[in-house]
């Protein structure tokens, strides 16, 4: 007898064939397939559970089979399977056909919930499989694409009545689930500050113009963004109101954003819009800068989707980014060139998804004090202070070249701010997320009808072979745009860079040519941030 289960790895995870064999001998349970630690603790989970459910364990020799047999298995998602395809084997419940289970088993015999119920459902389903049982804290995920063909079990006992409904009547006891009471599930919530958009509006955030429209014109365009100015400048009050302006995810982008923190076991318990069960707003990750690279990229002994994958459609904020390691921060150019991060493993590469947007935020120097500017009062009759720097120029060379040229060339908006003045807080009353947000999704719906034939989703997503027929410049932009890029010796993809941030101007405007305006705001954007120095010629509008 077999039942079938899944194993979360990578971004698929595997199906897995949980085969049951009784013969006679000294009681036990055997388990084959290469299975760790947790999967062969199963056996005196399922046991236990047997004889704390009513049910009396087979007095035999069980043999347990865990194919394919040459993939590494461990976690407790397999104790359910194990548990029914022994009863299965010893005539305890009906044989199990077409048919999915996951759910760890407590000594009790209730159910725990498991991580990747979603994407075993999505998997189940290409592989044919059509029905699932799944731990009632599950429910919310399974029914996202299994409505109607799964059945939520609290306990061992409650899993068996669902099978044997199923050998009578043909299918699974329907089951109402309350999308709006409780919180999505998972073994981890996503509580940490670093998961989810905690709200917050721009209008909060006084002064700071040049950065708020460089953050408008990255959401509508989905560009990496760097900003970097002193402490108190309002880099990180702005950027975790980023998601108050971005486009919601489609219904498809949303079910493959959830099915990534179902994997990772880091569905959110209420601070993310969810809308049955899915996560609908893009995902905004911000790690501490202790993080590792497996933490960031992904990895492990079963491999996990790492930082950059959960920011998949959406954004990954390092905030102090120069305090970030070297090696971990030089390891996102080649995802933010292939949108994918590949993982290479003894059984063979494992390939997570990574369609992120890069924001970083710096301090021009370690201490932060370096371009610091106390301007004078309206009418003072004194002069405005410089701060002083406590940094030398070897050390404010070390904290730069952590982010290295290459990783800068790929930053398609550069800003540099000053912290605001007293007197610049209350001067005008501040824009609303609400009025950016509508500006943002007139040039999404524009970007989508101008990509619908096509695999790209936002203007920083064209290859160089679109931009020639996307990008159309007027004759007087094409001449302004050639000039300048001459003058500022553009490197190959810094050309392509500002013309699709020219493009994504022009989209936010509605017009259909690039204009030299725009061509100039792209250019403005682009030609700070190579240099720490910078901070100090830049004007403090």
């Amino acid at each position: 007898m077999y039942v079938m289960a899944y194993a979360p790895y990578g971004a698929d995870g595997i199906i897995i064939r949980v085969e049951a064999d009784i013969r006679r001998g000294i009681p036990g349970i055997d388990i084959t397939g290469l299975a760790e630690g947790a999967v062969r603790e199963a056996r005196e989970r399922v046991m236990a559970a047997f004889r704390n459910s009513g049910y009396t364990f087979p007095p035999d020799r069980i043999l347990i089979n865990l194919a394919p047999a040459g993939v590494r298995k461990d976690g407790t998602y397999l104790d359910l399977p194990i548990a029914l395809a022994v009863m299965a084997a010893a005539k305890m419940a009906p044989a199990v056909d077409n048919l999915m289970v996951m759910g760890e088993l407590e000594l009790s015999g209730r159910l725990r919930p498991v991580r990747g119920v979603l994407a075993a459902t999505v998997a189940g389903l290409k592989a044919g499989i059509r029905e699932f049982i799944v731990p009632a804290e599950n429910a919310r995920e399974a029914v996202i694409l299994a409505a109607g063909h799964f059945s939520a079990a609290a306990t061992l006992s409650e899993a068996v009545h669902a099978l044997r409904i199923r050998a009578e009547t043909g299918s699974l006891p329907a089951l109402e689930v309350n999308l709006e009471a409780g919180s999505p599930p998972g073994e981890k919530g996503a509580a940490d500050e670093g998961s989810s958009w905690s709200g917050g509006d721009f209008a909060e955030v006084r002064g700071q113009g040049r950065y708020k429209r460089a953050l408008e014109i990255a959401a509508a365009g989905g560009h990496n963004l760097l900003v970097f100015g002193p402490p108190g400048a309002g880099k990180t009050m702005l950027a975790r109101r980023m998601p108050s302006i971005m486009a919601p995810l489609k219904t498809d982008e949303a079910v493959e954003v959830t099915r990534l923190y179902s994997l990772a076991g880091q569905l959110p318990t209420g601070l993310a819009p969810v809308a049955e069960g899915l996560i609908t707003q893009p995902p905004f990750r911000s790690p501490h800068h202790s993080a590792s690279a497996e933490g960031i990229l992904g990895g492990g002994k079963t491999v996990r989707p790492g930082e950059i994958s959960l920011a998949h459609w959406g954004v990954l904020f390092l905030d102090e980014a120069p305090e970030f390691r070297a090696h971990v921060l030089q390891s996102l150019r080649e995802p933010l060139e292939d949108r994918v991060i590949s993982i290479s493993r003894a059984e063979g590469p494992v390939r997570l998804p990574a369609d992120f947007q890069l924001l970083l935020a710096a301090n021009p120097c370690p201490c932060g004090r370096l371009g610091m500017y106390v301007p004078a009062e309206p009418g003072a009759s004194f002069a405005g202070t410089e701060v002083s720097c406590f940094c030398s120029p070897e050390e404010i060379r070390r904290y730069w070249r952590k982010l290295g040229a290459a990783l800068l060339d790929r930053m398609e908006l550069r800003v540099g701010v000053h912290a605001p003045t007293i007197h610049s807080l209350g001067q005008r009353e501040e824009e609303t997320s609400e009025a950016v947000l509508r500006r943002v999704l007139r040039a999404v719906a524009i970007q989508q009808e101008r990509f619908k034939s096509t695999t790209v989703r936002r203007n920083a997503r064209m290859p160089p072979g679109m931009i020639e027929r996307f990008c159309a410049l007027t004759g007087e932009a094409e001449g302004v745009f050639r000039t300048a890029a001459a003058k500022l010796g553009l490197s190959g993809r810094a050309f392509h860079g500002v013309l699709r941030v020219s493009r994504t101007i022009a989209d936010l405007e509605e017009k259909e040519r690039i204009l030299p305006i725009h061509i100039l705001e792209a250019l403005q954007h682009r030609r700070l941030g190579d240099d720490p120095y910078d901070i100090l010629t830049m004007d403090s509008r």
